[in-house]
């Protein structure tokens, strides 16, 4: 009995192993040329998405943040607190300076939206409702104990805040423009958080948050849970 001869059929081309060979290509190079297309437009819009959306970079200008931020430093600022929550006192972010727009700013928020700000002979009170006698906060963790926080006032300097109002101040007190000077920061301006420094080298890291004994998260946490108790 006789085998049946395989026959393998020739589609416009060769075979090797079976398999056919196009002799016209264009087809395939068009199906290149889209995937390519499709491939950038994925890329671009996750790019888009992380810049817009969870991270942006930014160069330090200047000495406003010294010694904690220096001149020509390049960080990236986190945008992701923006849209899921609220800035927290004692973060360093970065916004489009009210005056204009289209300068960017880097300072450390002081005070949050509602409450009212005090300095008095370099003394920083807070007044809120958890505080309505107003309570002064310790910045030892990022300031030297020899900084002064002057004003322009002869008395004591204070500033009531409005809903999604926040008061900016620089590190280097003597040498910053900021919240004493030019009013309140909106929140629509502020861009970001600073998150991760990455050059200099000697200075490469995440910039951990601040906290203030009686003013944290943490502690506001604490009294509520009293409260329930």
């Amino acid at each position: 009995m006789f085998k049946k001869k395989e026959i393998t059929e020739i589609y416009n081309g060769e075979t090797l192993n079976e398999m056919p060979i196009k002799k016209d290509p264009t087809g395939d190079f068009l199906y290149f040329i889209w995937d390519l297309v499709k491939t950038g437009v994925i890329v671009f819009v996750i790019a888009f998405s992380i810049r817009y959306f969870l991270i942006q970079p930014f160069i330090v200008e200047g000495g406003s943040m010294m010694p904690n931020y220096v001149d020509k430093e390049y960080l990236l600022a986190e945008k992701l607190d923006l849209f899921i929550g609220s800035p927290k006192r004692g973060d360093v972010v970065i916004f489009r300076y009210p005056n204009n727009p289209s300068t960017n700013f880097i300072k450390r928020i002081i005070g949050l939206p509602g409450e009212t700000v005090e300095i008095d002979n370099s003394v920083i009170t807070i007044i809120n409702s958890s505080h309505p006698s107003g309570t002064s906060i310790d910045e030892g963790s990022y300031l030297s104990s020899d900084v002064k926080t002057l004003t322009d006032s002869r008395g004591k300097f204070s500033k009531t805040l409005g809903p999604d109002e926040y008061f900016v101040m620089g590190d280097n007190r003597e040498h910053s423009s900021d919240s004493r000077e030019w009013g309140v920061l909106p929140r629509s301006n502020i861009i970001g958080r600073a998150w991760l420094t990455l050059k200099p080298l000697d200075r490469f890291g995440v910039q951990s948050r601040v906290s203030y004994e009686g003013l944290s998260m943490n502690e506001n946490l604490k009294r509520f849970a009293q409260a329930l108790n």
